[in-house]
């Protein structure tokens, strides 16, 4: 593997790590993102979707988004004691995942097309 795309992976492998911490904790300790915040995670969610999907993995990545969004809308901000802070964390999750998943989905229907 060449320098440039070494350090490529390792931005992409850092960015899935930062946006995963982002979200956990100021879901626990600052509620669900917005403004900058939410922003950040979008550029996270971006160059992961970008950096660190390949296509082979672009299927399993794409089970694994709609699964966790799907969980982000399962209502369970109102399990009680727990409630809040899982809400809040699944929210900024989704803000996270959702960019990579446009993306990683985009790119597969464009590989689908362009090979039929």
């Amino acid at each position: 593997m060449a320098k440039n795309e070494d350090a490529m992976v390792k931005v992409g492998s850092w960015s899935f790590i930062a946006g995963i911490v982002i979200a956990v904790l100021f879901g626990i300790w600052g509620g669900a993102a917005g403004g900058n915040l939410g922003l950040l995670l979008v550029v996270l969610g971006l160059l992961v979707g970008i950096l660190n999907v390949t296509a082979k993995e672009s299927t399993s990545f794409l089970i694994a988004a709609v699964a966790l969004i799907l969980a982000g809308n399962a209502g369970l901000e109102n399990l009680p004691a727990i409630g809040g802070f899982l809400g809040n964390i699944l929210a900024n999750v989704k803000v996270f995942v959702a960019p990579a998943a446009l993306f990683v989905a985009v790119k597969a229907v464009y590989d689908l097309a362009k090979s039929a």
